[in-house]
C-alpha cells in the first residue's frame, strides 16, 4: 500500500519548496514502484499562484489518511494571520500522521500549531533570528540543513527541501533507494543533516574576491601551520600589509579566516564519518583536541562529540 504524502502550500510560496520534495518522491516511487502516492493541499484547493507567479493545482485540505505531512515556505509565510485555516489544520492532523515535515519557512507553520515546542528546529537562515525571537520555546539550531526531532523534521531553504526528502526516503526505504534517488535528481547523493547552511570560503568573500587564490591555497593546506608570515609570503606582500589589506577585503583577521575554514573541513569530518576526534583535528590542523573542542564551543555551541551524536541521530 503506498505510502500517502500530502504537500501543503499557500498563496506567495516558494515553488521549489514544494517541487523539489514531490521530484524526489516521484523518483524513489520509480525506482520502488507503489511507494508513494502523492497530494498538493491548499486552504479551499484550486489554482495557488507561487511567489514566482507560476501556480500549482492543489486539492482542499481534507481529512484522507496521510503518512506523512510536507509544508513549504516562501514569502506567505511573512503574513500568517492569512494562513489560520492551513495552521488550524495541521493541529488537528498531528496526532494522525505518522510524520510531518517542513520546508525552509514552513517552520513557522508548525511552531504556529504548536508542533516546535520544546523541540529544535531551524528554517533559512535569513529568518533564523526572526523565528528564535518568535518562538522562544522551540530551540533553533540556524546553522543546519535539517533537523530531526522525533516525529517531526525540519529543514533549510528551498533545495535543503531536496536534502529533507532524500532523508525521508532514506528513512521510509534505505541509503540505497536514496543514493539512486539522488543520482537521478543529480544532487550530491545526501547531505547530512548537521551540515552548515554556510560555506566558510563564501562567508569570508573568498570565491571571487582578491583573495580567492589564496583561500584555495589554504584550504589545501589546513594541516600546515598558516600564520600570518607564511600566508603574506604566499600573498607577495608584507605581513602588516597583507594583514590590513585582508581584513579590510574579507572582514576577518587571516588568523580568523585560518580558523572558519578549519572548523568548516573538522564539522564536516566528526559528523559525517567515524575518524577518531584526536584525528580530525590533527588533519584539520588544530593539532590539539582540546584547542579544537574550545573552537567548536566558540562556533558552534557545542563540542564535537555532540555534533557526531546528533547527526547520526
Amino acid at each position: 500500500m503506498p505510502r500517502k504524502i500530502a504537500v501543503v502550500i499557500f498563496p506567495d510560496f516558494q515553488i521549489l519548496d514544494a517541487t523539489g520534495p514531490i521530484a524526489a518522491f516521484e523518483i524513489a516511487g520509480r525506482i520502488v514502484p507503489g511507494t508513494y502516492e502523492l497530494t498538493v493541499l491548499a486552504a479551499g484547493g484550486g489554482e495557488v499562484a507561487s511567489s514566482s507567479g507560476a501556480a500549482m493545482l492543489a486539492r482542499p485540505l481534507d481529512a484522507a489518511a496521510y503518512d506523512t505531512i510536507v509544508v513549504s515556505g516562501g514569502n506567505g509565510t511573512r503574513a500568517l494571520p492569512e494562513l489560520g485555516e492551513p495552521i488550524g489544520w495541521l493541529c488537528r492532523r498531528a496526532c494522525d500522521v505518522r510524520r510531518i515535515a517542513s520546508v525552509c519557512s514552513g517552520a513557522y507553520l508548525l511552531a504556529e500549531a504548536g508542533l516546535l515546542d520544546g523541540k529544535r528546529a531551524t528554517t533559512h537562515w535569513s529568518r533564523s533570528d526572526d523565528f528564535a525571537r518568535r518562538y522562544p520555546k522551540i530551540r533553533m539550531e540556524p546553522d543546519r540543513i535539517f533537523v530531526r526531532q522525533g516525529d517531526v523534521w525540519t529543514s533549510a531553504g528551498i533545495t535543503a527541501g531536496i536534502d529533507l526528502a532524500l532523508a525521508l526516503i532514506e528513512d521510509d526505504l534505505g541509503a540505497e533507494v536514496a543514493r539512486r534517488t539522488a543520482q537521478q535528481l543529480v544532487v550530491h547523493q545526501r547531505r547530512p543533516g548537521g551540515q552548515s547552511q554556510f560555506s566558510a570560503l563564501l562567508d569570508i568573500g573568498g570565491v571571487h574576491g582578491r583573495f580567492a587564490a589564496l583561500m584555495d591555497w589554504m584550504r589545501e593546506r589546513l594541516d600546515e601551520p598558516l600564520g600570518v608570515e607564511r600566508l603574506a609570503d604566499q600573498a607577495a606582500m608584507s605581513p602588516r600589509h597583507f594583514a590590513r589589506a585582508f581584513t579590510a577585503e574579507t572582514g576577518v583577521t587571516p588568523a580568523k579566516a585560518v580558523e572558519r575554514l578549519r572548523l568548516e573541513a573538522a564539522r564536516v569530518r566528526v559528523e559525517s564519518g567515524h575518524e577518531p576526534i584526536d584525528r580530525v583535528a590533527e588533519a584539520a590542523g588544530f593539532r590539539d583536541p582540546e584547542r579544537m573542542r574550545r573552537a567548536f564551543l566558540r562556533a558552534f555551541g557545542q563540542p564535537p562529540q555532540a555534533l557526531r551524536r546528533a547527526a547520526r541521530v
